[in-house]
């Protein structure tokens, strides 16, 4: 019964990059240049992404433990580690930034805020994978 809580964090996250996928649709959030939050500008394919990392998680959920906590693992590396290459280049490799556009430089506070989401993101699916899932298979072993 513990296990179901590793697919309930996935489908937590299938829920929330849906929405993190919509909210360059989202007028109120939005100033008259398209800039999300004040922030960054969020392209199509930046929604393509999101939808398709919600759908990852979704399936995952919907399939088992094992493929949730691999979601989480997979997941939470690569887009941890696109999180801090572009808060160091200024650009990620998700959305083909790195290959298109190269080192960006950029100010550091924008840097922080346009990346933190995905350090934020990627090292909580890290530690849901690879520490929680590993405790509570060991918490039912017990049990």
């Amino acid at each position: 019964m513990k296990y179901i809580t590793i697919q309930r964090l996935a489908w937590f996250y299938a829920i929330m990059f849906f929405v993190l996928g919509s909210l360059a649709h989202f007028p109120f959030i939005n100033d008259e240049n398209g800039v999300t939050l004040g922030i960054f500008k969020l392209e199509i394919h930046d929604d393509l992404l999101h939808y398709a990392s919600g759908l990852w998680a979704a399936i995952a959920a919907w399939q088992s433990f094992k493929s949730s906590t691999f979601y989480f693992k997979l997941f939470g590396i690569i887009y941890g580690l696109d999180g801090v290459m572009g808060f160091f280049l200024g650009q990620g490799y998700l959305d083909g930034g790195i290959f298109f556009k190269g080192y960006t430089q950029l100010d550091w506070g924008f840097k922080f805020f346009a990346n933190i989401p995905h350090i934020a993101i990627g090292s909580i699916a890290v530690f849901i994978g690879f520490v929680l899932s590993k405790r509570l298979m060991e918490n039912e072993k017990q049990s």
